[in-house]
């Protein structure tokens, strides 16, 4: 079953794909079908993922799956939480934003640097699904202010897992798949699909 991604992320549709292939669905990305982008104007991770999904759904007529996902640090009250991919303003790169985070814990030398990487995936089977299938994950680690590693994005080089002792973009796509705030997510998700599969189109 085709579903379209609210995402034009690559390394995020292959990290789905990888998961939900072996299910039988094929994630597309929305780019394909020329959707628009919709602004996240929620203030949780489930509003701005519920309006993504429900964009992309209304625009295909497919299922639409999205995340919506970030860091959240404590010594910043759990900042950049939702502003994760705009922390360091709307068109930032995630070098800005790496140099932001940074900047803002060496502003707080004697602060904790204890975060955790949070995902919530929403699947819906059409624009106006009523009950969306709504997934969480979380991973727990802390700010490394040198960064390390070439795998992931995002705040990977980062954010370093102590039980691990490496960064997230330090460990291999499929380790990182298996561990992550987002392959808990997406266990749970297929999880909820093979329990309710959608109806095929």
């Amino acid at each position: 079953m085709k579903i379209v991604l609210a995402s034009g992320n690559r390394k995020k549709l292959d990290e789905l794909n990888s998961i939900l292939a072996p299910l039988g669905f094929d994630v597309v990305p929305q780019s394909r079908f020329g959707v628009p982008e919709v602004e996240e104007t929620g203030l949780t991770f489930v509003e701005n993922a519920i309006l993504k999904a429900r964009n992309a759904a209304a625009h295909t007529g497919l299922p639409a799956l999205s995340d919506d996902s970030g860091i959240e640090v404590d010594a910043l009250q759990g900042a950049p939480g939702i502003y994760s991919a705009r922390f360091a303003g709307p068109d930032a790169t995630d070098a800005d934003n790496n140099a932001l985070l940074v900047k803002r814990l060496q502003a707080l030398p004697e602060a904790s640097r204890r975060a955790r990487y949070q995902c919530i995936i929403v699947f819906m089977r059409h624009a106006h699904d009523p009950v969306p299938l709504i997934a969480q994950g979380s991973w727990e680690g802390e700010v490394q202010l040198t960064p390390a590693g070439q795998h992931g994005f995002g705040y990977d080089p980062h954010f370093y897992i102590p039980a691990l002792g490496c960064t997230a973009a330090e460990i291999e796509p499929a380790e990182k798949n298996r561990i992550s705030h987002r392959g808990r997510a997406l266990q749970a998700l297929a999880q909820a699909l093979q329990q309710q599969p959608p109806p095929h189109p």
